[in-house]
This record gives structure tokens, sequence and C-alpha cells, in this order.
């Protein structure tokens, strides 16, 4: 029928004839389910989700990122969360045994002269054999003198005819501070006064009184002691009373090895009585407690990684450490990018003289041994007394100052094949500004390398300032960082008895490098067009 524009049924082939206006829907059907706006269409990826997404397929490279994740928030908020300062000390109450005093104990005859040279060696020699002798005068360096017997074990030797000029005796007098000579005269006569068992004697129209046990007392205060114990305070401001003298005294004669001394205001005071056999002579030791640095204390609840050498926690030393080392990574990274990447745009751009020289600096910066430089900049700056937190400025700015080199020749040859490229031709066409055409077009392209580059060579930044703070030349103390974590570790001692002082900041040094290295890995596989999406 003419109105009717429909195709018959083909029986034998099983097919069915369909009108126009069934193809026409049918058509339109297809062109909608194919169109550019179906959610069924296969995405295209951005450059940036591509390599996001390589990026986190290398299991790997995810590992190195977490570890880094964890070193970060270790460092930056568990010093933060930390109840302990960075330089906070600790303290402990600790007995500790010091030399108080010595005390001789004479058991030989002793000389006082009344000056220098008046009774020389030859002339003690020649007292001995004529004392043995029971000769009351003796000849030396022919000079006669004579000497009379004034007790026991007390002598008094004069020049024939003549005035003492010396005297012999195991007894020994000495001022009642204990850090006053007294004159010959003086000592003679008070050795006089006890050897006579007398009362009192009188010194300069002063009348002094003569103990039992020789202590002469001067308007009711010790004087002096006539005593063969001679005993000496070990600081200049120590005094002996009469009272801790007798004890003292009394306990070396019984064979004691220490004794309790209680003082006129009721504190006690224990001591250790040591003696000297070649010296002859007792080291009184006092034993006090003490407020000391809780140093190389073990691990506990208070301190879970223990104490260093200077009384701080271990841990939170270690987080701030971990601040100082990330901090000094990344800034002398950046330093050295920047001057990387104007010096490599420049030489790689304009090509020519320019490229020339540019290359022959970075050439000599090669041929620099900067190991050394370190080592004589750290020790001026030592010598200098620098300021700490100076001292770090000018440590990232140094190795800043000699990273760049590597960097530049990466921007440089990523330039010289880039400013080829058909859309450089078009920016030149355009009459960009050289500058805007190194800085807006050619170093962006770049930045994928340098993102691979700086990464790894942010583990050999921090290795590089670990290894100077442990010469002890980088980072110094109240500052920690890793590596002067590790310096403490400065005998075989420390090394083999306390593992928590070194162990932990070396495996955070290991881990974060490690990570450091498995990242920039994973970037530069990630930014490979070549990988499998």
């Amino acid at each position: 029928m003419p109105w009717l524009t429909r195709a018959c049924a083909l029986r034998e082939k099983g097919e069915i004839c369909m009108s126009e206006t069934e193809k026409n829907t049918e058509q339109k059907q297809q062109n909608t389910t194919y169109s550019l706006n179906d959610d069924r269409r296969v995405k295209t990826l951005s450059p940036g989700a591509m390599v996001t997404k390589r990026f986190f397929r290398n299991r790997i490279a995810v590992l190195g990122m977490v570890i880094l994740i964890a070193m970060f928030l270790f460092s930056f908020v568990g010093g933060a969360l930390s109840p302990y300062g960075e330089s906070q000390l600790f303290y402990r109450e600790d007995d500790q045994t010091q030399k108080y005093a010595g005390v001789k104990v004479n058991t030989e005859l002793r000389y006082q002269q009344v000056e220098k040279n008046a009774f020389p060696a030859l002339a003690q020699a020649q007292f001995v054999l004529a004392k043995g002798k029971n000769q009351n005068e003796f000849v030396a360096n022919n000079i006669q003198y004579t000497y009379e017997e004034a007790g026991k074990d007390f002598y008094i030797i004069s020049r024939k005819g003549g005035a003492p000029i010396a005297f012999a005796s195991i007894a020994t007098v000495t001022s009642a501070s204990g850090n006053e000579t007294l004159p010959f005269d003086t000592q003679l006569a008070i050795l006089r006064a006890v050897t006579n068992q007398e009362s009192s004697l009188t010194l300069g129209g002063d009348t002094l009184t003569v103990e039992e046990d020789g202590t002469i007392l001067k308007d009711g205060q010790p004087y002096a002691y006539a005593s063969r114990y001679v005993i000496n305070a070990i600081m200049s401001d120590v005094t002996f009373s009469k009272k801790f003298k007798e004890e003292l005294i009394a306990e070396i004669e019984a064979g004691k090895k220490e004794f309790t001394f209680k003082d006129a205001d009721g504190s006690e005071a224990n001591y250790t009585l040591e003696y000297d056999a070649p010296s002859k002579a007792y080291n009184i030791m006092q034993i006090r407690e003490q407020r000391v640095y809780d140093t190389y204390s073990a691990p506990s609840k208070a301190h879970p990684l223990g104490t260093d050498k200077n009384g701080m926690d271990m841990l939170t030393r270690l987080m701030y450490g971990g601040r100082v080392s990330l901090y000094i990574g990344f800034i002398v990274v950046i330093i050295e990018t920047v001057i990387g990447m104007i010096m490599g745009g420049i030489s790689g751009y304009f090509g020519g003289w320019v490229d020339m020289l540019i290359m022959r600096i970075v050439d000599i910066f090669y041929c620099i041994p900067s190991i050394p430089i370190y080592i004589i900049i750290g020790a001026a700056m030592d010598a200098l007394h620098v300021d700490p937190q100076i001292r770090m400025i000018y440590l990232m700015m140094i190795l800043g100052f000699f990273g760049w080199p590597s960097i530049t020749r990466l921007v440089r040859g990523q330039i010289l094949t880039l400013r080829e490229q058909e859309f450089m031709t078009a920016a030149e066409a355009t009459g960009i500004k050289p500058v805007n055409r190194i800085f807006r077009h050619l170093l962006p392209n770049v930045i994928p390398q340098l993102i691979v580059t700086c990464t790894m060579s942010l583990g050999g930044v921090i290795l590089t300032e670990a290894t100077l703070s442990f010469l002890g030349l980088g980072v110094k103390f109240p500052f920690a960082s890793w590596g002067n974590i590790i310096n403490d570790v400065n005998n075989t001692y420390v090394l083999s008895n306390y593992l928590f002082i070194w162990i932990p900041a070396g495996v955070c040094l290991l881990l974060t490098v490690l990570a450091f290295n498995l990242v920039g890995d994973g970037l530069r596989d990630a930014f490979d067009p070549k990988m499998k999406r």
C-alpha cells in the first residue's frame, strides 16, 4: 500500500522487515549510546592522576611514604605532645663520696727552721748520728751545733753559743684554721708548753691556755693544735672544730674505718677512713647525699628510652632531633634547587659563552673537596664560639652552597632538549620575554625530574648533617639532631653498655634515609611515561 512503507517478513530466513520510522528510532538510540556524555566511555586520566596511580601501585614506594609520614608525626607532633622540654634536665638523689680531709700521722722527727737553709739536710743527718751516740754537739759544714732534749721526741737545735735555729719533733703545730703557718718562735713556745705539760703560756703579751690534748686556746677560742696528727682540709673554706678533731683522732687510734660526726646544729655526716700506705696518711672521705644529674638512666616508665649523659630524656631528644634533621634536609635541598634551577635554566636556554661559563663553574665546584671544607669551617666556628642557633643557619647555607651543581646539570640537560620543542617555537613567535620563557614554559616541564632528584637528595643531606654532627662539627648542644645524639657514644664502655643511647637514633636515621630513597625510586618510575597504567 502506498501510505505504508513496510517490509514483509522473510519467513525462510527468519528475518523481520522494519518500517523506516523504526529504523530511524534505532539509529538515534545507537547515537545516544555512543555519545561523549556517556558514563560508560573510557575515561582519560590527567597526568597528575596517572602519576599518582602509578606511584600507589608501587608497594615499596608506598611503604617508604608510610615510614616518612610516621617519622614526620614522630618528630613534629610527638615533640609537641612530649611532657618534657628539649633541654630539660633531670636529677636524682645519690650518695656521693668525696675527699674531705687528709690526716698525716707523724712517726718520724720533723724539722722546723727559723729561716730557710738555717738547718740544711747535711746538718740534719749529723744530728741523727750525734743523737744515736748520745753526743750533744756535732759539726756540719764547718759549723758547730748543739741540741737539748726538751721532752720526749722533742729536740731544740742551736748553733754553739747562739739562739735556737731549729727544732725536731714528732708533734707538729698547726693553726686552728689550718691555712696559716705560725711563726717559728710561736711553734717552739707551744711545743715547750705542751711537752712540759704547762697549763698556759705567754705570747706577745697574750696569755694562751694549753689543754691536755694539745689544743691552744686564745680568748677561749682555738688558736693552734700541737699533735703528731696533721689534719689538712681539702677545701680552703673548711675548718675543723676541736670536737671533730678529737673524735677523728680517737677513731684513727681505735683502728676504725668509718665514723659519724654530729655537729652543734645536730646534723650528722658520715665519713670513711682510708689508709694510704705509700704516703702513710689517712684520706677522710665524706659520704653526702647530693642532687646529681640523672645520667644514663635505664629505660623506665618516666623515661621510656632512658636518659643521656646530660640527664635529658632520650625520647624527647630523639623527637626534637628528628625535627632538626628534617628541617636541615628540606632547607638545604630548597637552597640547592633554587640555585640549580636559576643557573641551569640560564645555561640551557642561552647556550654559547653563557653555557660554557656556568658549566666551568660547575666543574670547579665538583673539584672542591667538600668534606675537608666542612671540617675546616666547623672547626673555625668552634674556635669562634658561634651561637648554636646561628651555627645551624651557617650549616644549612654551606651545605646548600656546595650542593647546587648536580641540580644545575640536570636542569640544563632537560632545557637543552625542551627548547627545541614546538611549544617553545610558538612561545618565541608570540614575543614572550626570555625570562618568561624560562620560568613559565621550560622550568615547569623540568619539575617532575626535579622532584625525583630532590627526594633522593634529601636522604644524602640528612646523612651529611648526621656525619658532621657526629664528628662534633654540625649541630651543637643544647639543640639535638640524630647525628649529635649518636655522638654521645664517645667510648667503648658507653657503646657496649648503653645501647638505648645510640640504637634508636641510628634506627631513625636509617629508616628516614631509606624511606626517602624508596619514595624517590617510586616517583622516578611514576613519572616514566613508558610505565604501564
